[in-house]
């Protein structure tokens, strides 16, 4: 019984790296929809990933050793996060390593690894995208663990499947702290994933760029991880977003209709989050960097809000 469950936690590791393309090209696909164009098809981040496996991978004569190795430590340190996050059930092995401060210190060391791997080349480039990918860090984890520790105190725990399971068994109701944390969690993912309006992930101006300005000197097969990678970490995000604040659907009987109907579930909450992200980066323009301290300072704020509405109307009363 044991190997079986084991074997479903790593199916959803596998279903973490096959599904985070799709959704990025579902995104893709809802914003050309919405700006009157037809884009591209919603599987192009597949095609792209393979491609870029294809070519051969070209590295600077000034790079170390450190370089060729980050894009693995990146792709496996986001993987692993996202694995301990509840997908379509929460009663596998992986839950006991589902601590919120385990997935932080994962996102941070895969966070440590794209800094150092931009500045190891030596290239302005890199240099300028890694001291703005660690400035944005630094203002975002606190607003995040915050967001998070407000659930947390509801359920006594900082591990998410138990955060889960308390919703599901006592019943969710969006408090007015779940709300304020909501929103907290919102804003640090758009600046944590690269996303309009904190970063614009498909521009190449060196006055804008962040995420893309380290990983500019990449190719072939490192560039396909690297991008594999981010397309990950916004697949966390979205699941984190609602599996934790809206766990409707996740099966707590390890039977396979609870577990079909569970991935049925989540990908339709999915395709919501995606359209809506992408609803927002059509209306919204990216905004200067030297604005991101008040953006992640209002996402701190209402974390914050959201940890003293729980304390003085739940543990208060």
């Amino acid at each position: 019984m044991s190997g079986a469950f084991w074997g479903l936690a790593l199916l959803q590791l596998l279903l973490y790296a096959a599904l985070a393309p799709l959704l990025v090209g579902w995104v893709r696909k809802c914003k050309a929809r919405l700006q009157n164009r037809r884009g591209a098809p919603i599987w192009q981040p597949y095609r792209d990933i393979a491609k870029l496996f294809g070519k051969e991978a070209r590295m600077a004569h000034t790079a170390s050793q450190l370089y060729r190795a980050a894009p693995y430590i990146v792709f496996v340190s986001t993987l692993l996060a996202a694995g301990a996050i509840p997908l379509i059930t929460t009663g596998l092995p992986t839950s006991a390593i589902a601590d919120v401060m385990v997935i932080a210190g994962l996102l941070g060391l895969a966070r440590f690894f794209l800094a150092l791997a931009g500045m190891d080349v030596g290239t302005a480039f890199g240099g300028i995208g890694a001291s703005r990918e660690m400035f944005i860090a630094a203002l975002a984890e606190p607003a995040m663990l915050m967001a998070v520790f407000t659930l947390a105190m509801s359920a006594h725990s900082t591990n998410l499947s138990s955060v889960v399971d308390y919703q599901l068994q006592y019943g969710h109701i969006l408090r007015p702290s779940y709300i304020f944390a909501l929103a907290g969690l919102i804003l640090v993912a758009v600046a944590e994933t690269g996303r309009i309006p904190a970063d614009n992930p498909a521009t190449h101006l060196e006055l804008t760029m962040v995420h893309e300005a380290m990983i500019l000197e990449y190719s072939g097969r490192h560039l396909a991880l690297m991008q594999w990678a981010a397309s990950v970490k916004l697949l966390l995000y979205f699941v984190l977003l609602s599996n934790v604040f809206f766990p409707w659907g996740i099966a707590r009987d390890i039977t396979l209709p609870d577990l079909g109907i569970s991935l049925g579930i989540i990908l339709l909450k999915l395709l919501v989050l995606g359209f809506l992200l992408a609803l927002s980066e059509s209306v919204l323009a990216k905004m200067r960097v030297f604005r991101a301290p008040a953006f992640l300072n209002l996402a701190l704020l209402l974390s914050l809000l959201g940890l003293l509405s729980h304390v003085i109307l739940e543990v208060g009363a």
